[in-house]
């Protein structure tokens, strides 16, 4: 899938640059946070992208460990707990992104040596994170209306409802700690980012094994246990990540406690920037998620098989997104010391090691289907499990097929967010999303169609991404934009 579920955002190809003009200034780069003999080589990017990987991966242990348990105690809560998390996703996902922009924000504040600016950018993050995830408790009331949308069986809605209930908690703690996280992230302090995933991962896998299946005392909660084992390292996380950022050392140095006032025109930048961005999650999640519901009605081993190949793809694609996060950090301090040239050679550079890597999870897709399912079968209700597997393999072919496609989405995608170019991705989401997979899926449904021809749909659309993505990051549009003000420098350069 592509930016898991992670994101960004659009209107076509803007009409003006998204923030200062152009202009040919005297670069920064010793000013940038990474240093390296080779800059925009793999040795900086990796470096740099590792911890990320790692953090991502940690994100991958939890959503592999939550499918497996939710398998070992039923099937059906297993298939129900993706099309919960899909609607989850179609709200919170352009929420995440919005307050996890500050990464962008901080990169490029960051490149053009201007510390004191990083706090309140941060700030205007946290401020966004507290509103949205107060509203975001809405989804609770409204979870069985969202999910009888579906049409699905009335034993999975039941399920599905119960998710998507347990996860409306977790929205207000996970705003805060993509905030919070941007602050690290963009000075290249990744390592931290990977110990406050690390906090979240240990607390929502611990509590899960006690609650899903009762142990230590607790009653056996199922799908239940889950959802409020996230809530938990959820919160767990964000106030670890709060506590490390108000340390002296940065309050002194970012000024991130006493920055913690609102700024009107720098909230309202983050939003030119960051909304798009995660409308782009929004367009995303949104057209997968119409793709899972059409699915879901074709029957429950359709629905749980589509389940286990996005999830077995979501577990190889995360780590993958830990690069394409170091790729936008990387773009965005570049591009505030006015160097494109390096911006360029460190995207590129990514998309060499995001295609190697996906290659290799597409081998493993298309030679090992039955060893990768045999760990999501547990002892109760084979017959069901029976069915699921015996579908997934053949999806697995286009998961192959479209991860090596991805890899291309990634890269461009998050280049162009480090660089404010948020508002095309948007569009392209939304333009070639509909046409391309949505509305076929929706036609071989309703016509009693197979579920293997919705997949060749959903691969279609995904390569199609992929081509635009390249086009546009060839342009070069890209290299003149930034979210932050010129400096005062920087605008008397102009002015002359």
């Amino acid at each position: 899938m592509s930016d898991e579920l992670e994101a960004e955002a659009f209107d076509p190809i803007p009409s003006t640059p998204c923030t200062a003009p152009e202009h040919d200034l005297t670069p920064h780069s010793s000013l940038l946070v990474t240093h390296s003999a080779n800059p925009g080589g793999s040795r900086e990017l990796l470096k740099l992208a590792l911890p990320l990987i790692v953090s991502q991966s940690f994100m991958t242990v939890q959503v592999f460990v939550d499918t497996v348990l939710l398998s070992w105690h039923d099937p059906l809560e297993m298939a129900a707990s993706f099309p919960a998390v899909m609607w989850y996703w179609l709200f919170f996902g352009v929420l995440q992104v919005t307050a996890g922009y500050t990464s962008t924000f901080v990169a490029q504040y960051t490149g053009a040596a201007r510390p004191h600016r990083v706090g309140p950018a941060v700030w205007q993050g946290i401020h966004f994170a507290v509103i949205a995830g107060l509203l975001f408790l809405l989804v609770w009331p409204l979870a069985s209306f969202f999910i009888s949308l579906g049409g699905h069986t009335p034993e999975i809605q039941r399920l599905e409802t119960i998710y998507l209930k347990c996860l409306a908690f977790a929205g207000l703690p996970m705003l805060v700690m993509s905030a919070v996280n941007g602050f690290f992230s963009g000075r290249g302090q990744t390592w931290t980012v990977l110990g406050i995933e690390a906090v979240g991962t240990a607390v929502n896998i611990a509590l899960a094994l006690v609650l899903i299946f009762g142990r230590w005392g607790f009653p056996e909660m199922g799908i239940e246990g889950a959802g409020w084992a996230t809530v938990a390292g959820s919160w767990a996380a964000a106030l670890f990540a709060l506590a490390l950022m108000v340390r002296k050392k940065f309050r002194v140095q970012f000024g991130t406690l006493t920055g913690w006032m609102p700024e009107r025109e720098l909230f309202k930048r983050l939003m030119k920037y960051g909304g798009p961005a995660g409308m782009q999650v929004f367009l995303d999640v949104l057209v997968f998620n119409f793709f899972t519901q059409l699915v879901g009605r074709l029957g429950d081993a359709p629905l749980g098989a589509t389940t286990l190949a996005i999830r077995l793809n979501m577990i190889a694609f995360l780590p993958m997104m830990g690069m394409g996060q170091a790729i936008c950090i990387l773009v965005g301090q570049r591009l505030g010391a006015n160097r494109p040239d390096l911006a360029e050679r460190s995207a590129y550079t990514g998309l060499k090691w995001t295609f190697g890597y996906m290659c290799l999870i597409a081998l493993a897709y298309v030679t090992i289907p039955t060893l990768l399912l045999a760990v999501f079968e547990g002892d109760k209700e084979p017959e069901k499990f029976a069915a699921i597997a015996a579908i997934v393999p053949n999806l697995l072919l286009c998961v192959a097929v479209f991860s090596v496609a991805d890899a291309i989405n990634v890269s461009f995608a998050f280049a162009l967010r480090g660089a404010g170019d948020t508002k095309y991705v948007t569009l392209l989401t939304f333009a070639l999303a509909w046409p391309l997979m949505v509305i076929p899926t929706a036609v071989t449904v309703y016509a009693g169609g197979s579920v293997y021809w919705c997949w060749v749909f959903a691969t279609l659309h995904i390569l199609g991404m992929s081509v635009c993505f390249w086009f546009r990051f060839r342009s070069g549009k890209w290299k003149s934009m930034r979210v932050i003000e010129p400096s005062l420098e920087e605008s008397q350069v102009v002015k002359s």
